[in-house]
């Protein structure tokens, strides 16, 4: 199956259709802003309404009548919403309604499942353009009036084939109506007016549809299976789904038309056959064993070898089952989609049913009323389902259309409560069948009734218990529910109420009968957070599981993990069930093709008695606890009995109190403070912990928060939540809560407030080296793999760890010698705000040397400190008794200190210069020189910065503080005249050679690339700024945030841009007159392609200086404590709140 042609296909599809009935909608006056009222000459069978076209429309009988159906369709939309909204909802609803249509006669056509056994959009003939029904109407089981054989003859004689089409494919639709209710509505009413289909244009839904997706796919013979209409679905709802979760980040809610779309997700084949296989077909084969029936199923799991008391146990419930026949089974799919699951569960009933004698024709009608049951909270998906059955049906029993069966499948059209909340509706009885009242009849528009039906009968299947139910539940956190929504889900599954999926965990056992199995995909959160606690304590104390297979995250695409499971409705004391790890390194995006491979292998399967999991913290399903683990946590102490693991602030709004450290002014900043003292200096930014990605031991020291007063704003400010205040700014050790990239942990010195995400553990005592190396072992990597194999690691996680053993002087002394590595490693580089000087400035008299110098330095620190790390996995691995489970060597990868690495240091370096050059740093004095405050002159001896800060990048040496010029004396300050062609050398080579010259390589680093480093080393908050007039590079120049006034913009302008312009000129005078005067071709040639550059720069140069004098009149200041974000807009900004983009985009 070619899902990449079938996603392409619907995303298109979906556009084209919606185009497609809006443009007929406009054709009779209904315009996404307005609807036009006929024309006073209108009589009650014509109207005439004006589009803005030369003529009016005409709109004549039936069609004033269809008109006037979506007028009243759009209108009670709108009641509920605004007009707009109320015409896109009824387009799409259309447009759908006619998509739908068409994939499911494409299905049956390819499939010959047509009761006329003709082709409607295509033919038999695959030379052939027009449908066969096109072809031969007669020799279709349509019946024509004598009306419209004559219509029929018309059309062919004047060759309106696009018209015979329309005409045909209605009345194909509306017989089909006979067989296929549900899918197959009468058309005669507003969607056949909005109607607009051709075969002949190749740009057309018909065209693409039989010429952009093989027929193979569609062919149940060959590769095609009925599942191609649930991807056709998914990806028909991809924009909108997009659409949901873009609005969901601005946090707009999502609402319940909404919810079908965004929870959408097809489940992989060959999970769907694990499920039910496992459930359905273990229910039938307990009762009745069968190895060969058994043999059909490659996903069937055998159940573990059980204790005696255990089989004893079983043998009485499957002495039951015996008495059973395959029509006693029930099986329920509540969030049935397109009917996936019931499909597989149908080819799983068949084989049960011929294994038993059955006639195959009788079995798929008997599948059909007895057996399946469905739900879905959504009318097309419910649409889609019956489709998919009866195709399924159709395989064996080619009668089936004409046996009149009414599918056990329903959508809660009707019942208010379910079209809100769908299955999820808790029904406790079943009310009385609704009946119609003496003398009514139904009619065409009037479906009063059997909406009531509809509804009683989703009410009777919530009732109803059930020997299965497996499902894909939709997913859905609690930060997307409408505020209906989350008050439902919180009030009827209170233990499980932060995920749709999961609150569908309990109703599917409450639809399951105590002897029954549950079996379903889900996200594996329930498993491990300690919000699902309630949950888990419910399902180990009355429900066992058979089997679970772990996926990690791939199943879905770059989703946050899936597990699937099979789960019997009551409690089994002792039973052992099968668990499979299917992924090969936490965090790991795998395909679930992988994930596949790694079913029928061997790997990690795990054989666990569920009542050990009572000895677990949290009552964690850690099925890869072995026995030392398991004692490890019976008796060893928990965390949070000696020390206190704390979540800390959440500040509501992040861009408000949150800045980088280096943003802001270093003289606002109080660093390494108490409490009180902090309090008291009355200083505005303090350090801030905020979690951040995998690093040990010591970093990820890079924000600092507004607790100016005690926090005062903060405290004052709506929705901010200020937890245990009285651990703010101790000493302690942290770890992020949400990470990809595995667990990490590291040791926080005195000054910080912490974060929500920056989870931290205080008054550690005398237990603080051993609890930070035990931490960044892999015995607990270990642990938090096995009690949250998630990317989150809560609090409750971190403080349930046990701890064996008590802290010596070697783990100390290795611990500490860590954290000074680490923290070496972290201050040498510029962001750290204990950055001290460039490590490249070491005293030696060549970069080469000073680079050598820094490798050495580097790789000793990097392999100390992963030999540390390995010698204290081998103390841990022993105290743990973890010697089969684990070895201690360490990873270069998760080792977190860098080695030398030439590229990026000698970036690194020049990055430093410019900082350097802009007085940032000086090379008389270590750490800043200059971050805001009073600018002293007197701190610049060696090498002085630029005086107006303002440095010209240009591709030509034009001015005296040209950025090169400027590196070349810096060069010179740092290592002398004499290594100076050497030095520069280095850097060329370091850089790529990217030129004729080192020079020019040099100049072609910082036209080029420098920005991109500099945004990207400072996390798109930029502290030089890059102005830039456009991609001629006609002007270029940085100043340095922290020294930018007034009048920046304004001497920049005088003394650089206009200056520049003029060299311009003379430059391009010079060009001419090369080209005049030269009788060297090859001279000549460069001069006529510089003169070109030099146009294109003198005009991009000009445009920019309009811009330049704009903001330059306004004066603009800044304010260094509004951050990068806000000020970077804020310069290029006028007063009259133009924005002029006159900066280097970030």
């Amino acid at each position: 199956m070619d899902k990449t042609a079938i996603k392409n296909f619907s995303i298109w599809a979906r556009k084209k259709s919606i185009a497609d009935v809006s443009n007929k909608a406009t054709y009779f006056g209904i315009t996404v802003k307005e609807i036009k009222n006929p024309l006073s000459q209108s009589t009650p069978d014509l109207q005439f309404i004006d589009i803005g076209a030369p003529t009016p429309t005409k709109v004549i009988g039936k069609e004033i009548e269809q008109r006037n159906a979506l007028i009243a369709r759009i209108k009670a939309k709108e009641a509920a919403s605004d007009y707009k909204t109320a015409y896109n909802s009824v387009m799409e609803e259309v447009a759908y309604t006619w998509f739908n249509r068409l994939i499911a006669i494409r299905f049956m056509e390819v499939n010959d499942y047509l009761p006329s056994h003709t082709r409607v959009l295509s033919s038999d003939d695959p030379n052939k353009i027009e449908p066969d029904f096109v072809t031969n109407p007669f020799d279709t089981d349509l019946e024509f009036t004598k009306e419209e054989q004559t219509l029929i003859h018309k059309y062919k004689e004047e060759n309106k084939l696009g018209m015979l089409f329309r005409m045909l494919f209605i009345k194909q639709c509306n017989k089909l109506n006979e067989i296929l209710p549900e899918l197959f509505e009468k058309t005669n009413d507003y969607s056949e007016l909005l109607l607009n289909i051709s075969f002949t244009d190749h740009e057309g839904l018909v065209y693409h549809l039989t010429h952009d997706i093989s027929e193979d796919d569609f062919n149940v013979e060959k590769e095609g299976q009925i599942e191609i209409i649930g991807w056709i679905y998914q990806f028909y709802n991809t924009e909108p789904k997009d659409e949901s979760y873009a609005l969901l980040k601005k946090n707009v809610k999502i609402t319940k038309e909404r919810i079908p779309s965004v929870t959408q997700l097809f489940t992989p084949d060959w999970i769907v056959r694990y499920m039910v296989e496992n459930s359905l077909g273990r229910l039938w084969v307990e009762g009745h064993p069968n190895d060969k029936l058994k043999s059909k199923w490659k996903y069937y799991i055998e159940e573990a070898e059980q204790e005696p008391s255990v089989k004893k146990q079983l043998a009485v419930i499957r002495a039951e089952r015996k008495r059973r026949t395959p029509e006693d089974i029930k099986i329920i799919d509540p969030c049935m989609g397109s009917g996936h699951i019931l499909v597989y569960a149908f080819d799983v009933l068949m084989q049960i049913y011929e294994s038993e004698g059955y006639n195959p024709r009788d079995a798929a009608k008997l599948i059909l009323e007895k057996n399946v049951y469905g739900l879905d909270i959504d009318r097309r998906a419910y649409q889609l389902a019956c489709f998919s059955l009866m195709m399924k049906a159709q395989q064996y029993n080619m009668r089936i259309f004409t046996e009149n069966i009414k599918l056990q499948l329903y959508h809660p059209a009707g019942f208010l409560d379910a079209e809100e909340y769908g299955s999820l509706v808790k029904v406790d009885s079943l009310p009385a069948k609704p009946e119609l009242s003496k003398g009514q009849q139904m009619t065409l528009f009037d479906d009063s009734y059997d909406e009531k039906l509809c509804a009683w009968n989703f009410n009777r299947l919530l009732v109803q218990k059930y020997d299965v139910v497996v499902t894909n539940p939709p997913y859905m956190g609690g930060k997307g529910m409408g505020a209906k929504l989350s008050k439902f889900v919180k009030k009827n599954y209170p233990d499980s109420k932060s995920d749709l999926s999961t609150a569908f965990m309990e109703q599917t056992l409450f639809l399951c009968k105590p002897t029954g199995f549950m079996s379903m995909i889900n996200i594996p959160v329930w498993m491990f957070l300690s919000s699902y606690e309630k949950l888990r304590v419910s399902l180990l104390s009355s429900t066992t599981f058979i089997n679970l297979l772990h996926f990690g995250r791939g199943i879905f695409g770059a989703d946050f993990g899936t597990t699937s499971f099979v789960i019997k409705a009551s409690y089994i004391s002792g039973y052992v069930g099968l668990y499979r790890k299917l992924y090969t390194r936490q965090g790991t995006v795998d395909n679930f093709e992988k994930k596949h491979e790694l079913f029928f292998s061997d790997y990690d399967k795990y054989y666990i008695c569920q009542d050990d999991y009572k000895s677990v913290p949290a009552y964690s399903i850690a099925y890869r606890a072995n026995r030392q683990l398991l004692d490890a946590f019976r008796f060893g102490k928990r965390i949070d009995s000696f020390a206190l693991p704390k979540q800390g602030l959440a500040t509501a709004n992040n861009n408000r109190f949150l800045r980088f450290w280096f943003e802001v002014p270093v003289n606002h900043c109080g660093f390494a403070m108490s409490q009180k003292e902090a309090k008291d200096s009355h200083l505005k930014w303090f350090p801030y912990n905020k979690g951040g990605g995998f690093q040990k031991w010591y970093g990820n020291n890079e924000y600092v928060v507004n607790w100016q007063n005690d926090g005062s704003e903060l405290r004052a400010y709506h929705g901010s939540v200020i937890r245990n205040p009285q651990f703010y700014f101790k000493e302690c050790l942290s770890w992020s809560k949400v990470t990809i990239s595995g667990f990490s942990m590291r040791f926080i010195p005195k000054g910080f407030i912490f974060d929500v995400a920056g989870c931290s553990i205080f008054d550690t005592g005398s237990k603080m080296g051993y609890l930070l190396g035990f931490a960044n072992s892999k015995v607990n990597s270990l642990i938090l793999s096995i009690i949250s194999p998630t990317i989150n690691y809560e609090v409750g996680h971190i403080a349930s760890l046990p701890i064996l053993g008590e802290s010596t002087s070697g783990i100390e002394d290795l611990v500490a010698d860590n954290i000074s590595l680490s923290r070496s490693d972290w201050d040498s580089y510029e962001v750290s705000w204990d950055f001290k000087k460039h490590p490249l400035i070491c005293g030696e008299k060549t970069l080469a040397a000073a680079f050598a110098k820094w490798d050495c330095e580097t790789t000793e620190q990097f392999n100390t400190l992963k030999a540390n790390e390995e010698e204290l996995n081998r103390i841990f691995i022993d105290i743990y008794d973890l010697q089969d489970e684990l070895t201690p060597e360490v990873e270069e990868k998760d080792v977190s200190v860098r080695k030398a690495d030439l590229g990026r240091d000698v970036r690194s370096f020049i990055s430093y210069s410019v900082g350097c050059m802009l007085g940032r740093y000086s090379l008389d004095l270590e750490g800043l020189a200059y971050a805001g405050g009073d600018w002293d002159q007197n701190k610049y001896k060696t090498y002085i910065p630029d005086h107006d800060n303002c440095i010209p990048i240009t591709d030509e040496e034009y001015f005296d503080d040209d950025i090169v010029s400027r590196l070349v004396d810096f060069v010179k300050a740092v290592y002398g005249k004499d290594t100076l062609e050497k030095n520069l050398e280095f850097i060329a080579k370091a850089l790529g050679n990217r030129g004729d010259t080192p020079l020019k390589t040099i100049r072609n680093y910082f036209i080029n690339e420098f920005y991109k480093d500099h945004v990207k080393i400072y996390q798109k908050r930029p502290i030089y700024w890059l102005f830039e007039s456009g991609k001629e590079n006609g002007f270029k120049a940085l100043i340095y945030m922290h020294r930018y006034n007034a009048d920046t913009i304004g001497n920049m302008r005088i003394e650089y841009i206009h200056k520049l312009q003029a060299k311009y000129e003379s430059q391009l005078s010079f060009e001419q007159h090369l080209i005049d005067t030269s009788q060297n071709q090859r001279e000549k040639s460069a001069a006529i392609k510089q003169k070109e550059k030099l146009i294109r720069q003198i005009k991009e140069i000009k445009d920019y200086d309009v811009k330049i004098a704009h903001l330059a009149n306004c004066r603009i200041e800044i304010d260094l404590d509004d951050g990068v974000k806000v000020n970077y807009e804020k310069v290029q900004t006028g007063k009259d709140g133009k924005k002029l983009e006159v900066l280097g985009k970030i």
